[in-house]
């Protein structure tokens, strides 16, 4: 679908994009994760022909987003961190305009407009001029010129900025139904909806690549372990008695609340997932749990380790993590992840 090879991107001698490599595979989600200044936007630039390429290639469903730009295109729907608006045209106007520039038939065109309006959610002010509009609409709107043509690939820089609560809730759902039939590159600061909508994750960290896995799979290799906890109605003594058999369990914190109850910690060995067998454990006693659930690191712990620090990308491969670890004499590396093989993009 995607294939990135070898990106480079320099602004004089600041270097943004550093030898990149990675490919995007059809029927997904990805979220695109950095810190400012990483090299996100960027990078999403080049990869839709807005900016050009100190050295790499990036090929879309096989063309050469630099040498054909036009077919390349054809196949990607792009809203911008800023969507390109024009102020003083009503909705349906600019709608046409950017179907106009897309070459969507005219016998077409009509039709097309009206379906991607009631998608997003505007059919209701297409008349109204944009610069009318409030901030969530203008970001429906260039939505909308986004989706345009239903093009294969919809890339969207930031879709949520400025958003009030009920809006990106909209926006979450809108771009739930377009993967059924679409492949969505998201990049987003908000961890919370990257962790809820994407189903593969690219971190990248001073325009290096640090990691590509699955939310969960990061989340569970960063921690050293994870933890149930649990609220039983029982005395510490007896919960000891009824998790004491149960496998997988590394050790066990108990506090006990004063009303019958006590909540309980336990800490599960790398890989294990005892919360069926905690729960079938207490069944079996016959004593209720009132709380069962897990915690440990977050997607924000993961990003945090792996943009702030040089060495967390090459411990979190050796843990077993699909990786990709960058610097100046290293190549990247590939691990294998559970009985997934994630391919290696290639040399970094």
């Amino acid at each position: 679908m995607i294939e990135v090879k070898n990106l480079v991107k320099k602004y004089g001698n600041h270097l943004a994009v550093d030898h990149l490599n990675f490919k995007i595979e059809s029927g997904r989600i990805y979220g695109f994760l950095g810190p400012n200044g990483a090299g996100k936007s960027t990078t999403m630039n080049i990869m839709t022909g807005y900016l050009g390429a100190t050295e790499g290639e990036v090929f879309i469903n096989g063309h050469n987003i630099l040498k054909e730009p036009e077919e390349a295109k054809k196949h990607i729907g792009y809203l911008p961190e800023q969507p390109p608006l024009y102020m003083d045209m009503t909705v349906r106007e600019y709608l046409e305009f950017a179907a106009e520039l897309k070459g969507i038939k005219k016998a077409k065109r009509e039709d097309e407009i009206t379906e991607v309006e009631k998608l997003v959610k505007i059919k209701d002010v297409e008349h109204r001029l944009i610069k009318n509009l409030s901030k969530g609409y203008r970001q429906r709107v260039g939505f909308a010129q986004a989706v345009l043509g239903f093009p294969e690939i919809i890339i969207l820089d930031e879709p949520s900025v400025g958003l009030d609560p009920k809006q990106i809730i909209e926006i979450r759902e809108l771009i739930r139904k377009l993967a059924k039939k679409h492949t969505v590159i998201l990049s987003s600061h908000i961890l919370a909806e990257v962790r809820e909508v994407c189903d593969h994750i690219l971190i990248i960290s001073k325009g290096k690549l640090v990691a590509s896995d699955t939310p969960e799979n990061l989340e569970r290799l960063l921690g050293e372990h994870n933890v149930v906890e649990i609220e039983a109605e029982a005395s510490p003594s007896d919960i000891r008695l009824v998790l004491k058999n149960v496998p997988g369990i590394e050790k066990i914190d108990i506090k006990e609340n004063g009303e019958e109850t006590s909540t309980t910690f336990i800490h599960e060995k790398k890989g294990e997932d005892v919360r069926l067998s905690v729960f079938r454990a207490f069944a079996s006693a016959g004593i209720p749990l009132l709380t069962l659930k897990a915690s440990g690191t977050t997607l924000e712990d993961v990003f945090m380790e792996l943009t702030q620090s040089d060495t967390v990308p090459e411990a979190l491969a050796k843990k077993g993590g699909w990786v990709e670890v960058q610097t100046a004499d290293s190549k990247s590396n590939s691990q294998e992840q559970g009985e997934e093989v994630q391919e290696n993009a290639g040399d970094l």
